[in-house]
């Protein structure tokens, strides 16, 4: 039976109208089941007020915070599409996502009121601008102005890197996302009684599902703090009794660089979820011998609202590489013409299920490219599945660099450089990095004549990009390697590392 967001809401606020949802990291202000239901009839109020109606899409730009957990879920619950904004995006970037979303409503913490308020100027549309801090929760609740959201109706855009420059907007319904809230509590075999300590932003379709959602499915809760801290993590998770983290491998490594806190501190946490990318074998031993809390690596895409593999629970059961066995959905191995290999063989893996998207906003193309003829979604990941049902990848179709579980479109980065004119050509190409897993490289060829130092090309990209895109190496080349075809070889790129 497919559910929505707000059937998961409304059944926790009747069922545990009095037990926390989410409280902050310093234990100062929560929000119980029955407080979130009635904000968000308050954000519905809210939009409606300012002539939005379900079917809408609303941004949101904000930091993590219990206000942000009310906006986006209480957008949801009336019937809206939310369109959580990357805060790392650079201006021009999240300028094209508020121009290429249609969102009618735009909903940002104080901060950011005056560089959004520029961004949405020229737009073409009419388009509200509301602070966070304001109206919500002032307003009466005004019963039954919403119809129920349909299954079927879209509730988030979410935008993601892919192989072109421009990011995709990926469209996924109530039912997706209430299909992979009810999956991840039961894969990690959770209950009211357990808490996950919430540091992934929000924008992220990691902290979106995982520590939003699945605690609306089973009951649990969240602790949230502004942001992630390496030196407050262990104190933060053990004062806020939280049974359970929620991590990329680039958390990992920082950790890793600290000290082991007093086993009392850790003694509630059952096991630490890592995703977004891969986790280094050595960074996984290492981790569970030093904190003793085991890892379950997990692996999903934004186009499957984040967890489609998952190792078992059951330590004694997990396989250390794997991504996991497929959760909540089916899995194959395909090879180039789209039909399914034999286990142990390479190949693509596809994904099929409840979770998997409708497809890219304003973009049929790529919608027709990512699935195959029988509804297969493309993953884009080379690996295999062994006998026992788990996968291994081994590499990537797609061009992506995956800084901190972050997907950057080395075309973007190319694109970026060429804007500058002492650069003829340029090609960006993920290298490794102890803490991000990846970082950015990028190699350029100068104009005859020109000079360009490296210095001025990383102010340059920082303006272009922002600073989590910006390359970290820079290396200057007489020529840049190319197959028959033409096209750039970018793994050969990594040879001027030598």
């Amino acid at each position: 039976m497919n559910s929505t967001v707000r059937e998961l809401v409304e059944r926790q606020a009747a069922q545990r109208p009095h037990a926390i949802y989410a409280i902050d990291a310093d234990g100062q202000r929560s929000i119980t089941f029955a407080e979130l239901a009635r904000a968000c009839r308050q954000v519905g109020a809210l939009l409606r007020s300012v002539g939005s109606r379900p079917g809408d899409t609303v941004s949101v730009v904000m930091p993590n915070g219990l206000q942000t957990l009310r906006v986006l879920l209480g957008a949801m619950h009336g019937g809206w599409c939310v369109n959580p904004i990357n805060l790392l995006s650079a201006p021009n970037q999240m300028r094209y996502v508020l121009g290429h979303s249609d969102s009618r409503v735009v909903v940002v913490s104080p901060e950011w009121e005056q560089p959004v308020r520029a961004m949405l100027t020229g737009l073409g549309r009419e388009v509200a601008l509301l602070v966070s801090d304001a109206g919500i929760g002032d307003l009466p609740v005004e019963e039954g102005l919403t119809e129920p959201p349909a299954p079927d109706a879209l509730a988030l855009l979410m935008y993601t890197s892919g192989t072109t420059g421009r990011p995709k907007g990926v469209m996924l319904t109530q039912a997706n996302l209430a299909a992979n809230a009810l999956a991840i509590s039961a894969e990690h075999g959770l209950g009211p009684d357990d808490r996950v300590l919430a540091v992934l932003p929000l924008y992220h379709i990691n902290a979106f599902a995982v520590t939003m959602l699945a605690p609306l499915a089973h009951g649990g809760s969240l602790a949230m703090p502004p942001k992630f801290s390496a030196a407050r993590f262990w104190a933060q998770a053990s004062e806020r009794q939280c049974t359970w983290i929620n991590v990329v491998p680039t958390m990992i490594s920082y950790l890793l660089e600290g000290a082991a806190p007093p086993r009392e501190q850790t003694a509630r946490i059952r096991f630490c979820r890592s995703a977004s990318a891969a986790l280094p074998s050595e960074h996984l031993r290492a981790f569970e011998q030093k904190f003793g809390i085991g890892i379950i690596e997990t692996m999903g895409l934004t186009e499957t609202v984040a967890p489609a593999f998952s190792n078992p629970l059951d330590a004694s059961q997990r396989k250390l590489g794997a991504v996991g066995r497929a959760s909540g959905c089916e899995a194959r191995v395909i090879d180039a013409n789209l039909a399914p290999v034999p286990d142990g063989q390479t190949g693509e893996i596809a994904i099929r299920g409840s979770n998997v998207m409708r497809g890219y906003y304003k973009n049929e193309e790529a919608t027709r490219a990512a699935f195959t003829p029988d509804g297969w979604l493309r993953s884009g990941d080379l690996g295999h599945r062994d006998s026992d049902g788990f996968f291994f990848v081994t590499g990537r179709i797609k061009e992506l660099i995956i800084k901190g579980g972050e997907n950057i479109a080395p075309r973007e980065i190319d694109e970026a450089l060429l804007r500058h004119p002492a650069v003829q050509e340029a090609a960006a190409v993920g290298i490794p990095d102890r803490h991000y897993g990846q970082e950015i490289m990028a190699c350029i060829v100068l104009r005859e004549g020109m000079a360009c130092s490296e210095d001025e090309l990383r102010k340059f990209c920082l303006e272009q990009l922002g600073r989590y895109k910006t390359p970290k190496v820079f290396r200057f080349v007489a020529a840049l390697p190319r197959g028959p075809s033409g096209k750039v070889q970018r793994l050969k790129l990594l040879d001027t590392l030598i």
